[in-house]
């Protein structure tokens, strides 16, 4: 937590390798210590997206005072972290407006989670997203 706290939701870590080389260390040391938790049952939920064993995961990013991205996917909970997901429908959205978008990308991620409150999720792009 030390390492994140003054990270600026990661736009500081960007611009300092050393700093987000020790991040993703830490990471990836927590996801050893946790390797054989499950962090894929029933559901789990955070600020931005929720999924459960129905099948289906809805991100919802929000965009103050009336905007939304909102994207569904099919999952399929591959391992004890692992969902595998494909996009099925987007659309972006305004208070009189609406625009759908092709669907289309696919990938997985896996959930470490860092206390009882903060997950990140690890992606198939190297990508870490902290809920």
């Amino acid at each position: 937590m030390d390492l994140i706290s003054d990270q600026d939701r990661g736009l500081r870590t960007q611009k300092d390798a050393v700093k987000r080389d020790a991040i993703v260390n830490a990471i990836e040391a927590m996801s050893v210590i946790g390797g054989s938790s499950v962090t894929t049952r029933d559901c789990s939920a955070c600020a931005q997206d929720r999924y459960c064993r129905k099948g289906t995961l809805n991100n919802v990013i929000t965009f103050p005072p009336d905007g939304v991205f909102f994207v569904r996917s099919d999952i399929d909970i591959s391992s004890l972290q692992r969902v595998n997901f494909k996009f099925t429908s987007t659309v972006l959205r305004g208070s009189n407006w609406e625009i759908p978008l092709p669907p289309f990308g696919q990938g997985w991620f896996e959930n470490v989670y860092m206390d009882g409150d903060i997950r990140v999720a690890k992606g198939h792009q190297r990508g870490l997203l902290s809920c």
